[in-house]
């Protein structure tokens, strides 16, 4: 199945750490977005990740009611469907959730998705993500087990967030300071709390000096190594040797050093969103620039359908998405890799 099932999730996880390589998860916020993600793996030959965050599902649940749940429904059922025509395996997932927003996303999808697996159907969704970031670690780790237990009973991985990452992502913020890497006590209360396996799997976003949104190359330091230093202080303690699966968010702006350094460290999972968002805007802005005569009604002209046909230009968008997706799955060795 294009839509990844929840074996066959594991498996491309289980690949991606096997081999030293990241899928590029892209935030898609419209079908035509979705279409962008699905053709720029396609074109790299690789699997990957569709992701959609409150305020992507917000967005998409239309701007009369802005349901996330029906938002977010409307785009897995929609996935389903066209992702058959693509050639690659995708896996759904939720992006930042934070805790007030837990009852009207997660928790529903969560539900809807126990639903199906109890008639004997796959999840919608193959993974949702808990960002308690802005809550006591105590506190971020005791939700993130209720929801570890529903998300395994309904055959899906949980991705949580157990320190800060910098800037801001759908309304949940931090400032960039030194409190943005995650420490070796941080793991093992980590592991303690939500096992390393055994009580379901879950993804892990450390924060090794991440920052969501736009920056220039030197002004956030990253420090990739330090994933390094959380497998093996856990691997030593429960032996097991790289126990954790990495998400590495805010990586726009990283360099080809640094993004090598997370892969050989365990990261199976890369958020794009920033760049993609320019990728797919910017072709479209310069199509506006040069035919702006044709897309406005200029003194008293009637303009140009064809140039302000949304149809035109919004072909225009996707590809660029499309070649930005393409880029990022072979920055993060995914390239070649897909399932045959």
């Amino acid at each position: 199945m294009p839509i990844a099932t929840p074996e066959v999730y594991n498996e491309m996880l289980d690949r991606a750490k096997a081999g030293k390589f990241a899928y590029p998860a892209i935030n898609v916020t419209s079908t035509q977005t979705l279409h962008a993600a699905l053709r720029g793996f396609a074109e790299a030959e690789s699997d990957g990740i569709i992701q959609i965050s409150t305020g992507g599902a917000e967005f998409l649940g239309g701007q009369h009611n802005k349901d996330m749940v029906t938002g977010a429904v409307a785009l897995a059922e929609f996935a389903h469907i066209v992702a058959a025509k693509y050639d690659i395996t995708v896996a759904l997932h939720t992006d930042h959730c934070p805790k007030d927003k837990l009852d009207g996303y997660v928790r529903p999808l969560l539900a809807i998705s126990a639903e199906r697996v109890a008639k004997g159907l796959n999840p919608l969704f193959q993974s949702h993500m808990w960002d308690g970031s802005a809550e006591t670690l105590a506190d971020n780790l005791a939700i993130a087990q209720e929801l570890l237990a529903q998300a395994a009973a309904a055959k899906i991985i949980l991705e949580v967030e157990i320190t800060p990452t910098g800037g801001e992502e759908d309304g949940v913020s931090h400032e960039i300071n030194d409190e943005l890497y995650t420490t070796v006590n941080d793991a093992v209360r980590t592991a303690e709390a939500l096992g390393l396996g055994e009580k379901g799997r879950y993804l892990l976003a450390a924060s090794f000096g991440n920052v969501h949104g736009v920056y220039k190359p030197g002004n956030v330091v990253l420090k990739p190594e330090l994933l390094a230093e959380l497998q093996s202080s856990i691997g030593k303690q429960y032996g097991k040797q790289d126990p954790f699966d990495f998400v590495f968010h805010g990586g726009s702006g990283s360099t080809a050093e640094e993004i090598a350094t997370a892969l050989e460290n365990g990261v199976v999972k890369m958020n794009l969103d920033t760049d993609t968002q320019y990728a797919f805007t910017r072709p479209i802005a310069d199509h506006m620039f040069r035919n702006y005569d044709g897309v406005l009604k200029v003194d008293g002209e009637v303009g140009k359908k064809n140039t302000y046909d949304p149809r035109t230009w919004g072909k225009l968008g996707e590809a660029g998405m499309a070649a930005r997706v393409a880029e990022a799955a072979q920055s993060l060795r995914s390239a070649g890799t897909r399932l045959k």
